[in-house]
């Protein structure tokens, strides 16, 4: 059966980050165009953003890290390690004539091991923090989101036809969305349907699906906490 040989740089496009430029790790893609990156980095970039970081095509306007998935490319640690073991033949070949190894041998040899270390290792971790995770799922399920990143706000009403809440101030995680909020007033008021609701940030009606770090970011512009919202009975705009 014939073999062809490929240089490594003619499939560097197609096993390298974009966000940072290294070998993918972890590799996952953007489901609505199909962009691939380290799933860390992607992660990171979804924080401040809700488009892909290489067509700008928008992913979710709320809730983009719902829209990627998790690839395994095992063809990318293939290359790593038949490249390791030309780079090694090379470094014993200088070793075994009593010559000094090239800086360049070395230099790449010593960062494709740690490339591979890391990714052994988390793997490791992951597969660790999988059957911890496992031995204390009671614990992690009653934790309720408050390792998450915190909100406070203020829930006033603005209309004379529903009553205002006895707590107003509340605090909850920031991936908590506007149909929680929703949601958590219709039963205090006791209301028959939270879908009947508005609920308003700087006289803007705010989507059902925000999260209230969206809101935080782009309504409320991280102005002094607690995040002031208003509510009211729904509106039906002709």
């Amino acid at each position: 059966m014939l073999t062809r040989k490929i240089k490594l740089c003619h499939i560097n496009a197609h096993i390298t980050c974009r966000l940072c430029e290294g070998y993918l790790i972890d590799a996952t893609t953007v489901t609505e165009c199909l962009h691939t990156f380290c799933r860390s980095c992607l992660v990171k970039y979804l924080e401040e953003n809700n488009t892909c970081p290489t067509c700008r095509i928008v992913i979710h306007q709320s809730h983009p890290l719902q829209y990627i998935g998790h690839l395994r490319y095992p063809l990318l640690f293939v290359v790593f390690a038949s490249r390791a073991a030309e780079i090694k033949k090379q470094r014993d070949f200088y070793q075994k004539l009593g010559m000094e190894v090239p800086g360049d041998i070395k230099g790449e040899l010593c960062n494709m091991k740690t490339h591979l270390d890391q990714r052994n290792g988390d793997t490791k971790s992951e597969d660790t923090g999988n059957k911890e995770a496992g031995e204390e799922k009671p614990e992690e399920d009653n934790d309720y989101h408050r390792s998450d990143e915190q909100v406070s706000i203020c829930l006033e009403c603005n209309s004379s036809k529903l009553r205002g809440l006895k707590r107003k101030w509340i605090r909850c995680s920031a991936q908590a969305t506007v149909l929680h909020l929703k949601k958590f007033i219709a039963k205090k008021l006791n209301l028959t349907s939270f879908n009947e609701l508005d609920i308003l940030c700087n006289e803007e009606i705010l989507g059902k699906d925000h999260t209230l770090k969206f809101v935080v970011v782009t309504r409320w512009r991280f102005k002094k906490s607690p995040l002031l919202l208003h509510y009211r009975p729904k509106m039906d705009l002709l």
